[in-house]
């Protein structure tokens, strides 16, 4: 029997990375937000590898800290290992990647939600959305329990139509051996929500003990790396290290002996599966001709002996697995206390969203996560974000709250994902961003703290720490441009061992430091008058005016971009309407119905020529707002 369970402004399915940002974000907005999961205990859970971070996700958390999310505090307070990726190439690409202690990371999220005003908890399948007519009005619980809400959001990540794939063994399942969602799915075939197949995997997990790591190549954390959070004080703690093990071809050999028990090659995985994260068994057929592949072991924890060995993902059959695995240099007594396996779900075409993350054809509801076709912890995480303050500010009657890919990784993520779609898990990478050099980790908070201070998520201290730091930033690149350094033999051969050019007459410290091979390591030694600055200040000095040339004409294409992103399209057009666009343009415009003449120039299908038609168009129509 259904019984009224409670009223709620907004209702969050799914507590993984993206529920917990939308509830933590909904919740901390002043709406009354309740958030349902499988299981109380796997909230915050990494059912793959157990890390926060990484090329172009590094990015994402940074962001979402500026913005006042939770990830970047709970990974500083979680992670047990810490590296810089990409530390030898430019800041562009520069990207920390942390190996977290799962259980902790999952302690620390629980507690933060169970911490929180405004949001209750509940270990409950949503099997239901309900409307009043065409109105959203709350969700049913499988256990028949009705919540009343304004608003929800779907994060359901592996969960919906969950089904585990190990060979020929399959059966409907979450990841990690959870419960999945089924029921949902029916739910929302019923309003007409386009719903797709997707698949991801995970390798096995091995006992410590039965690893002989001698054989093995060590990989330490390194000292001194960023944290995740602005507000983390210092640099965090490395407590554990990695190794690296190569497959060989007594690896591969097992492999392609087994390719027929495949349910990646037989057919019997349907999903699509993420093209940058393929399986150990996929490597090894579209990569014939290499003759080893690199895996990486790494600690689940530092209460724990399973290690997660990234890089052997794998469908195929366990007794399979286990050969495999006994081929690599020290694995050959290993013990997998999980094996490996596949997982497809359901999720949703992002076509179908704003990016607000709400839905076009559904008011009130939003998706987020791994359900809008995405991978990846961090991508969940800003989607979650995202949708939870969007879901707050309607129902208090605010703006949208929405972010430029001009601006951040994650207007660029969604972005892709609401203009251009996903035909597979897509996987954030700071290739994906044509303003990589002005979006970098490093500067996200004076990129977007004063949008997560106006949004009332981010506190009046960190904000006014932000802006004393780059205040210290500005004044020490004046100084530095006034500060000139005599050419003394000292200062030439320190110059020469970094394979720099002598200097034979008086040179500023921001000419030296603008040299390639410079850091402020010469400020530090040859200017006795320089103040006491922290790292996180001459880091960015040294970026700015070295970088400066590159960094003004990527601003002057974000002006341009900005131009065109500030001319909205009224939501009333009837595209199919303007012979003025090619067939292909009108159908696209149609379909996605982009809220600018910036968004819709980023369509595939829809040409320059079209978007200047468009603009003459709307113009002639007196349709054009700027």
């Amino acid at each position: 029997m259904d019984f009224h369970a409670g009223t709620y402004d907004i209702c969050v399915i799914g507590a993984g990375h993206a529920g917990i940002e939308a509830a933590l974000a909904a919740a901390r907005l002043g709406c009354k937000t309740v958030c349902f999961t499988i299981n109380l205990d796997a909230i915050g859970n990494m059912p793959c590898n157990p890390a926060i971070g990484g090329t172009g996700k590094s990015q994402i958390v940074a962001e979402l800290d500026a913005l006042g999310g939770e990830m970047a505090r709970a990974a500083d307070a979680c992670c047990i290992q810490y590296r810089t990726l990409n530390a030898s190439k430019g800041p562009a690409v520069r990207s920390v990647r942390a190996q977290a202690d799962r259980t902790r990371y999952r302690t620390y999220m629980k507690h933060a939600m169970e911490q929180c005003d405004n949001l209750d908890i509940v270990q409950a399948e949503v099997t239901d959305l309900l409307f009043d007519g065409d109105t959203l009005s709350g969700v049913r619980t499988a256990r028949g329990s009705i919540y009343a809400a304004k608003a929800v959001i779907i994060a359901t990540g592996t969960f919906l139509g969950g089904r585990i794939i190990i060979g020929e063994y399959d059966c409907q399942s979450g990841p990690d051996g959870l419960f999945g969602a089924y029921r949902l799915t029916d739910s929302l075939l019923e309003r007409g929500v386009a719903l797709r197949r997707f698949k991801t995997g995970t390798p096995p997990r091995i006992n410590a003990r039965t690893i002989d790591f001698s054989r093995l190549e060590l990989q330490p954390g390194e000292p001194d790396t960023l944290p995740f959070s602005f507000d983390t004080p210092a640099a965090p703690e490395n407590k554990a290290v990695c190794h690296l093990v190569y497959t060989n071809e007594e690896t591969h050999d097992v492999i392609r002996a087994n390719l027929s028990r495949s349910p990646l090659f037989s057919g019997n995985i349907k999903g699509t599966g993420p093209r940058y994260c393929p399986s150990i068994e996929d490597k090894i057929v579209r990569f014939s001709d290499k003759p080893r592949h690199q895996l990486f072991v790494e600690p689940c924890g530092l209460d724990t002996e399973e290690m997660y060995l990234q890089g052997f993902s794998s469908s195929l059959p366990e007794e399979v697995q286990l050969q495999m695995l006994h081929t690599l240099p020290g694995f050959e007594h290993a013990h997998t206390c999980r094996p490996a396996y596949a997982i497809e779900y359901d999720c949703v075409d992002p076509l179908e969203l704003y990016a607000t993350m709400e839905f076009k054809k559904l008011p009130g509801l939003y998706g987020a996560g791994q359900f809008n076709g995405t991978s990846g912890y961090e991508e969940a995480a800003a989607q979650g974000f995202i949708a939870g303050v969007n879901a707050a500010h309607k129902i208090l009657g605010k703006e949208p709250f929405t972010l430029l890919r001009s601006e951040s990784y994650i207007g660029t993520l969604i972005d892709d994902l609401v203009t251009k779609g996903t035909e597979e898990p897509y996987r954030m990478m700071t290739s994906r961003s044509e303003y990589r050099l002005s979006l970098r980790q490093d500067n996200a908070d004076r990129r977007l703290m004063e949008k997560g201070y106006r949004l009332g998520l981010k506190s009046a201290e960190s904000y006014q720490k932000m802006l004393d730091k780059y205040g210290a930033v500005e004044a020490e690149m004046a100084r530095c441009e006034r500060t000139h350094l005599a050419p003394t033999d000292e200062l030439n051969e320190y110059l020469a061992s970094l394979g720099e050019s002598k200097v034979s007459s008086g040179v500023s410290l921001a000419d030296l430091l603008r040299r390639p091979s410079v850091g402020y390591e010469l400020v530090e030694r040859f200017d006795a008058s320089r103040p006491d600055l922290p790292a996180s200040v001459t880091a960015q000095v040294v970026t700015e005016l070295k970088y400066a040339g590159y960094i003004k004409r990527e601003a002057e294409k974000i002006t341009q971009l900005a131009r065109m992103d500030a001319i909205v399209l009224p939501t009333e057009i009837d595209y199919n309407a303007i012979p003025v666009l090619r067939l292909e343009a009108r159908q696209k415009l149609d379909r996605i119905r982009p809220q600018s003449l910036g968004q819709a120039g980023r369509i595939s299908g829809v040409s320059p020529a079209d978007v200047t038609a468009l603009m003459v168009w709307l113009e002639t129509n007196g349709y054009l707002k700027h």
